[in-house]
């Protein structure tokens, strides 16, 4: 008699999850979800493949999913294994042509992967980049830095490190309307002949932006923005985020998501949401429940 109790409030549990999230389910039908995919989640497997379940199931309550992956720590790994030197300045990778090569070819075997994940969860993906269609077009990145010693800026040069410049969405447009989920590489070519290795970061706001997408997700390895007491900060509008970062409480390696999620919403975006891709489920936590699970950067009042 125990055991059917505590089997019959499971269901229970379940079914209430449900009916929380069918209305959640109606607001989204039809909306455009830009994910950008990347971090620890990408590189443990049982992870891997539970994001390609979440992904297929909002493709079938009727959310189109868009994918944009990275793969820093798996291009780091071959260029270790074929003993090319990597140099690092300000946290960006100084990308020569061999370099470049080796990252499309990594980040294309990482986009077939995914696509087959998606696949095998009952989805139907297809393996994109910014070269297909001339879906992105790039320009070489241009830094500056201010020399210490003689307080004159220099230029920095990241060889083939590209920023975006145009974003076609057509061809993702076209998947969208035929059922298709695109897996987008960060990788383009520029006005110059030369293809350019893009912060993936940076491509999916871009391409979130030319979307007009309703949500624009940055999974990453932290839970969101936190507050000094290291409580999660559940919403944020561009004002607020004037104020943390001026007190210090937006700092560091959260710096560059945060302008990333307000540029998409520059753009046209919605919403955009900063989460930790290695909770399980994080994704559908954050759409389909009142309080969600990570921070929510939306469009002033």
């Amino acid at each position: 008699m125990i055991k059917v109790d505590q089997d019959k409030r499971k269901l229970q549990k379940k079914a209430a999850t449900l009916v929380e999230a069918l209305p959640y389910m109606r607001k989204y039908a039809g909306e455009t979800f830009v994910i950008k995919y990347g971090g620890h989640a990408m590189g443990d497997p049982a992870l891997a493949k539970q994001f390609a379940q979440d992904i297929v199931l909002l493709k079938q309550v009727g959310i189109n999913p868009v994918i944009v992956h990275g793969g820093g720590p798996q291009i780091g790994q071959m260029l270790s294994r074929l003993s090319i030197e990597t140099e690092f300045v300000d946290g960006l990778r100084v990308t020569c042509q061999s370099t470049v090569d080796i990252a499309e070819m990594v980040l294309g075997s990482i986009g077939k992967s995914i696509v087959a994940d998606i696949n095998d969860a009952g989805g139907r993906a297809i393996g994109l980049s910014g070269k297909d269609s001339s879906m992105v077009m790039a320009t070489k990145m241009s830094r500056t830095k201010r020399d210490p010693d003689s307080n004159i800026e220099k230029v920095i040069d990241f060889g083939y490190v590209g920023e975006p410049t145009t974003v076609n969405p057509q061809i993702v447009e076209q998947c969208i309307q035929n059922g298709i989920i695109p897996v987008i590489s960060p990788i383009a070519p520029g006005e110059d002949g030369h293809t350019y290795n893009i912060n993936a970061d940076t491509m999916a706001g871009g391409i979130a932006g030319a979307l007009n997408a309703r949500r624009f997700f940055l999974l990453t390895d932290v839970p969101g923005v936190l507050s000094k007491d290291k409580e999660l900060l559940t919403e944020l509008d561009h004002d607020d985020i004037e104020a943390l970062v001026e007190d210090g409480t937006i700092y560091g390696g959260m710096m560059p998501k945060v302008e990333t999620c307000l540029n998409a919403i520059d753009k046209g975006v919605k919403g955009a949401v900063i989460l930790d891709g290695r909770v399980k489920h994080a994704m559908l936590l954050e759409i389909f429940t009142e309080r969600g699970a990570g921070t929510l950067i939306r469009e002033r009042d």
